[in-house]
């Protein structure tokens, strides 16, 4: 049988560690899990106690809003007002998505189609690259990573592309590279896209994963933002709560309109009692995002430290729950997904390789900071006796 969008999909590299390690811990091996990003933090207590109790209530085992309920959409906006101070109107500027991955592709559905075209990161998260190819349009790739301006290659790839590009996808802290950026560097890319009449649709995944003091900035806060960007924000990684699936897309009213509608047709929302419980979370644990984040830079820190003594030196990084590191010069040649099954078999350690995220990661390796310090050290132990090149 012939099948529509999926025909053309590459196949999906992650599978191939995946497969590796499941076959390892089969056969009795302790394999240290660092490729999969799966936030390994409990949520919240008040998250689940409020799940429970919303969930003994038979009137909320009916369907829900699509929108979301409007006391989860003002408690979006009174979050976004204390952490960034960006003022949203919860009636016609946010809308609750079932995560970001659902939220981004139905928006990709909305804005774009075939004859359209998207600018991309490369390499990026695989959503990012493949929801727009979903919806029939093309990407051009926008190189990002170490020596790249992304902003004057941004510039360069608008120009030359055509058909002209409709939609700009963004995401800082970005995954995987971990590229940081400020205020000011949204305002340029914000001041560009109202020149050029394009939309910005950035995913702040990782909110407030910011380590030595980094704070990463909402592009809603750049000056004239919502004439022309859209931003998602998710509760997977700034509360610990990725199987719930609770995200928001914040911005442009258009467009936040448009997003409504189509998931009108779509979709009845999230469960009720998990809107209920996300409401209370952002009301009551407002410190929590900053404790997760304690935790992943300390995990940052073991693992760059550790790194170091075995002679494979990265670039610390500023933000998001991963680790982009170039492979080592001795392993080089053998390609990521290569080297990343090697160590599967060889040091019981999963990487992501980089060239699941697109052809612009091959050469590297995503580290996840999904175990504790102590896993991470007998990782660094296992990888040192499975690397004797490094030395």
């Amino acid at each position: 049988m012939e099948f529509r969008r999926i025909n053309g999909l590459p196949p999906y590299v992650f599978t191939i560690i995946n497969q590796l390690k499941i076959e390892a811990r089969q056969a009795g091996a302790d394999v240290i899990d660092l490729g999969f990003g799966n936030p390994d933090l409990p949520s919240p207590d008040i998250a689940v106690e409020k799940l429970q109790e919303a969930a003994g209530n038979p009137r909320n085992h009916r369907y829900s809003m699509s929108r979301g309920l409007p006391k989860l959409r003002e408690a979006f906006c009174d979050m976004y007002k204390r952490r960034f101070d960006v003022d949203l109107d919860p009636e016609t500027e946010v809308i609750n998505t079932i995560g970001a991955k659902e939220g981004f592709s139905h928006l990709m559905w909305v804005l774009l189609q075939s004859g359209d075209a998207a600018l991309v990161p490369s390499p990026s998260y695989p959503i990012h690259l493949f929801a727009p190819l979903f919806a029939g349009a093309q990407i051009r790739e926008v190189p990002l990573g170490t020596g790249e301006d992304f902003f004057e290659s941004l510039q360069e790839r608008f120009e030359y592309s055509w058909p002209r590009p409709r939609v700009i996808v963004l995401s800082f802290p970005h995954n995987p590279t971990t590229t940081c950026v400020d205020l000011e560097y949204m305002q340029r890319i914000v001041d560009f896209a109202r020149e050029k009449e394009v939309l910005l649709v950035h995913d702040l995944a990782y909110a407030d994963l910011g380590f030595d003091g980094y704070m990463p900035p909402s592009i809603l806060q750049a000056e004239g933002a919502k004439d022309v960007a859209v931003e998602l924000y998710s509760m997977t990684k700034s509360y610990s709560m990725a199987g719930w699936r609770v995200a928001f897309m914040a911005g442009n009213r258009e467009v936040v309109g448009a997003l409504a509608k189509m998931k009108s047709y779509l979709d009845y929302g999230t469960f009720q009692p998990i809107q209920i419980a996300a409401t209370v979370t952002m009301n009551e644990a407002v410190d929590y995002p900053q404790e997760a984040c304690a935790i992943y830079e300390s995990r940052r820190n073991t693992l760059v430290d550790g790194l170091a003594r075995i002679g494979w030196e990265i670039e610390p990084p500023k933000g998001t729950m991963f680790a982009w590191a170039p492979i080592p010069e001795p392993y080089r040649e053998m390609g990521s997904v290569e080297f990343c099954s090697m160590l599967v078999k060889e040091a019981d350690v999963a990487l992501s390789p980089g060239v699941g995220f697109g052809p612009g990661g091959e050469g590297n390796v995503r580290f996840a900071l999904i175990e504790n310090e102590q896993r991470i050290n007998q990782a660094v132990r296992s990888l040192n006796k499975a690397l004797p090149k490094l030395a």
